[in-house]
């Protein structure tokens, strides 16, 4: 007997994120293709945190409806799992795209860029952060040069007057003012990972990269990374 989630019925194991499963799934009236991340309730009441992140994940994503953003559809409650009813996604993670090829063709990279800033850009207008942001979070579709934004476990709401101060997200990717600990508004910290995705979608490689995670600090708080002499256009943009 097949699984079943309220009017889902449940197919193969597409993926596993921290907390769960992922499996595609089919409506059964509508016949629509989906994405449920199924997290066990033991998650909720064996880590105060993991909670937190996943009711938050749930509430801004509820806010947020953009093309180039991962859709939550629905949240189904079973006596043993919360299931997340997402979009699904074809293609494969960013991070996975540019393994496969190195590097990007400028032109590609810009295509993708702009996909990811209209999303981001979005997602400031709407008091959303996300602080995460890297190639791993994204989804590409090769076939139709599309991108799609998720994983906003550590994502925030912002205010005005209210700054954060939690130092998150992947240490490459991060910001001077979250390696230094300091508080930040939020938009800023996600602005200088867009920079760092578009360095490492044109040259294949992080700016900043060390084994010596004080070395990479400080080389990010002192932006000390070079620009590849083969692309003399990004010199213009990392170089001002």
């Amino acid at each position: 007997m097949s699984q079943k989630f309220g009017p889902y019925n449940v197919g193969e194991t597409i993926g596993h994120g921290t907390f769960g499963k992922v499996k595609v799934a089919i409506h059964e009236m509508t016949h629509a293709k989906v994405a449920l991340k199924i997290i066990p309730r033991r998650v909720f009441k064996a880590n105060a945190n993991s909670s937190n992140k996943i009711m938050r994940e749930i509430k801004i994503l509820r806010l947020l409806r953009h093309p180039n953003i991962m859709k939550l559809y629905d949240v189904v409650q079973t006596r043993h799992d919360v299931v997340l009813v997402l979009e699904h996604v074809s293609g494969v993670e960013l991070f996975d795209f540019i393994c496969s090829r190195g590097l990007l063709p400028e032109n590609m990279a810009r295509h993708i860029y702009q996909q990811i800033v209209a999303a981001v850009a979005y997602c400031h207008r709407h008091r959303v952060v996300h602080r995460d942001l890297k190639p791993e979070n994204i989804m590409f579709d090769p076939s139709t040069s599309t991108v799609k934004v998720g994983d906003f476990g550590l994502s925030s709401v912002t205010h005005d007057g209210f700054f954060l101060e939690t130092s998150c997200g992947t240490p490459n990717y991060a910001s001077p003012e979250v390696v230094s600990g300091q508080v930040y508004a939020g938009p800023e910290t996600d602005v200088w990972s867009c920079g760092v995705l578009l360095y490492v979608m044109l040259t294949g490689s992080f700016p900043f990269d060390d084994e010596s995670i004080t070395v990479l600090f400080r080389n990010i708080k002192s932006a000390n990374y070079t620009v590849p002499v083969d692309i003399p256009r990004m010199r213009g943009i990392y170089c001002g």
